[in-house]
């Protein structure tokens, strides 16, 4: 199984992310070991923070919330997903499964030593983050999630979600036409360039910051991950994946530190999983639950420096 890494000079001089490298070597069953890239930014002694992003995205996302939280006097851990940013790529589809995902990320905060620490997701920074919280709550000490999912198709979820995503019977579900061309679109399509979602979505950017977007992946060998995320979106009650986000949603509903909601007003996508994830995590009650104006699903790359700030005061108030 070969595995790419993606040339350094392709990341010189990229606007608002002037961060060194850092790199954890990573494991998981049945693939080789592979470096994960992370940017740890701010007071060593400082709170910690982990952002995770989703895709088609990597830690570039978070640029100035890095920078408004490190600022701020905390910790801020970084990192890209194995497939995507500075970390390495393998280049069989088949090797990134959502389980190895987990594991990679859970390989990283464990290396590292991270404890007491805030995590905040988005997209698929949820499923994997939240999975990894589930697996190893005591390194957590409260939420923020913004923009993301946690796909069972359980039949309780109709009527809740603005994308329908729930199973209607013993052998049916119900699913929004829209998130089936995505998963038809990343299938089928020849070529997968990142940059034109961010600027369909976040958009117009500029070209500096859509350059940004697609320096990890030089040419499609470097793609496999990118295409990859979005044949582990869970379809069916079946699949591993809603399997993997039942026994997390198991573990959520016995979360009783802090979490909170912060999506945006502007995300068909995810609109409805605040409200799920309100009601379902004991720690979410009572919380100061809020909606960022103004963006799409990108909220970081929107409103950085919004997000940043009401971590920040999550942080200092919990």
């Amino acid at each position: 199984m070969e595995v790419r890494r993606t040339p350094d000079d392709r990341f010189a001089g990229l606007p608002g992310y002037p961060f060194p490298p850092q790199y954890r070597s990573v494991t998981a069953a049945g693939v080789p070991r592979v470096r994960m890239h992370y940017v740890d930014a701010g007071p060593a002694d400082g709170p910690v923070c982990v952002l995770l992003h989703g895709q088609p995205t990597w830690s570039y996302m978070y640029r100035s919330v890095i920078a408004v939280l490190a600022d701020s006097g905390i910790r801020v851990i970084a990192p890209d997903h194995i497939g995507y940013g500075r970390s390495d790529k393998l280049t069989d589809p088949t090797a990134y499964t959502f389980a190895r995902h987990i594991d990679w990320v859970h390989g990283l905060v464990t290396g590292l030593g991270l404890s007491d620490a805030t995590l905040v997701v988005q997209d698929w920074g949820g499923p994997i983050g939240l999975s990894v919280l589930a697996r190893d709550p005591d390194r957590f000490a409260r939420v923020v999630a913004t923009n993301t999912i946690l796909h069972t198709c359980d039949p309780a979820l109709a009527g809740r979600l603005a994308w329908a995503h729930h199973g209607v019977d013993d052998g049916r579900v119900m699913l929004q036409e829209t998130l089936l061309d995505y998963v038809a679109f990343y299938a089928r399509s020849p070529d997968i360039v990142a940059s034109v979602f961010l600027d369909a979505v976040a958009g117009p950017l500029d070209a500096g910051v859509l350059a940004a977007y697609d320096a990890p992946f030089p040419d499609r060998d470097y793609k496999a991950g990118l295409r990859q995320m979005i044949a582990l979106i869970p379809l069916t009650r079946n699949d591993p994946g809603a399997k993997i986000g039942r026994a997390t949603m198991a573990a959520l509903s016995e979360w009783e530190r802090p979490f909170l909601t912060a999506y945006s007003d502007g995300d068909p996508a995810t609109a409805g999983w605040d409200e799920v994830f309100r009601t379902h995590v004991p720690g979410a009650r009572g919380q100061a639950h809020t909606t960022i104006a103004g963006a799409g699903h990108f909220v970081a790359e929107q409103k950085g420096p919004e997000l940043a700030a009401i971590v920040a005061q999550y942080i200092r108030s919990t």
